[in-house]
């Protein structure tokens, strides 16, 4: 529900810059995983560069703010498996929710004040 906004053209926007910040946070913390480990600075470090990446792929704030989600749950959240397969099931499990999200935006729009159902 995070991405539901008021119009399907703003929940686009959000949920584009949602998926590009979580596909970066995840693929830059599955890297740092695999050759560092959980560091605070490594975190910090993988932070800046996450901020250089959001630059270059011209991403928002918004895009900045979902990949450090993504990153720190990638390298810092204690695990199980190897850090690439957590990092792919962190980008699946965000990219559903997009899509639900989506969809819930076109199938159940949010009424404009004045609006009133059966009029």
């Amino acid at each position: 529900m995070v991405i539901t906004q008021s119009s399907l053209g703003a929940a686009l926007t959000v949920s584009w810059q949602r998926f590009v910040g979580t596909m970066l946070g995840a693929v830059l913390g599955a890297t740092m995983a695999s050759y560092f480990g959980p560091h605070a600075l490594v975190f910090g470090m993988s932070v800046f560069i996450l901020g250089l990446l959001r630059r270059v792929t011209r991403s928002d704030l918004t895009a900045y703010r979902f990949g450090g989600v993504a990153l720190a749950i990638v390298l810092l959240v204690p695990r199980t498996g190897p850090p690439w397969q957590i990092a792919f099931h962190r980008f699946v499990e965000v990219s559903i929710g997009i899509g639900v999200a989506l969809m819930l935006s076109v199938v159940w729009p949010e009424r404009e004040a004045g609006d009133v159902p059966g009029a």
